[in-house]
């Protein structure tokens, strides 16, 4: 009972916090809301998305079920990252937030990635998490920390960031996001496996190493495409 009501906690306080920045980037709304309609017949058009009609809509365009759920880390980097954003909950579009589960296995990692649309604010549940950002050029400043339930940190938006697991029990934390639709860059994922691949003669320069060994790097993200 005391977990679910720390889960609860941590959920209203991660939104709490989230929505004081949520003007950091995505437009302030000009309505209450506007949940978001893929159907363009008999909707107006705000924001990116389409609105259903005020009068049509119900507690299921704002509700999401489940984050209280364990999600399977049973994968290359033992992580899942569950995303609540204006795609599961339609009501989100123009409020300019969303949440996230993150899962860790023993040593599972979120690995090095960014968020072009949103700052990210991150509280951990169980476990312990080091984390860690790189600021932007030229100085390319590491800042890093290890958290323990109940701690909190920062991922300035559009900065590469990381979370790992160092310890041998799972890490459940939770991330609020000052965008509806954050997005996500991989950095491994989107230098090394891209499509159409990004050419040899360019990374080998640009990592300043041999040919051989971008290829050994790309060979395990570009067998994942096929």
């Amino acid at each position: 009972m005391m977990k679910g009501v720390h889960y609860f906690l941590a959920t209203l306080a991660l939104m709490a916090l989230a929505s004081s920045f949520a003007s950091a980037y995505d437009p302030s709304p000009l309505q209450d809301f506007c949940v978001a309609l893929d159907d363009p017949k008999s909707a107006v058009f705000v924001n990116g998305k389409f609105c259903k009609d005020p009068k049509l809509v119900t507690a299921d365009d704002f509700f999401f079920p489940g984050l209280n759920i364990p999600r399977n880390t049973t994968n290359p980097v033992g992580s899942n990252v569950t995303l609540v954003n204006v795609d599961m909950i339609k009501g989100l579009n123009t409020l300019g937030i969303s949440l996230a589960r993150l899962d860790y296995a023993p040593y599972g990692l979120n690995p090095p990635h960014t968020h072009p649309r949103g700052t990210e604010i991150l509280v951990v549940l169980e476990g312990t998490l080091l984390v860690g950002f790189v600021t932007s050029n030229p100085d390319n400043k590491f800042i890093s920390k290890l958290l323990k339930p109940g701690d909190v940190f920062v991922f300035p938006i559009g900065l590469i960031h990381f979370q790992f697991n160092p310890e041998k029990i799972p890490v459940v934390a939770f991330a609020g996001l000052s965008s509806q639709n954050p997005g996500v860059i991989t950095i491994a994922n989107t230098v090394f496996g891209s499509n159409p691949p990004i050419s040899v003669d360019v990374l080998a320069k640009a990592f300043q190493v041999e040919k051989n060994v971008i290829k050994e790097l790309m060979a395990p993200f570009m067998g994942s495409k096929s």
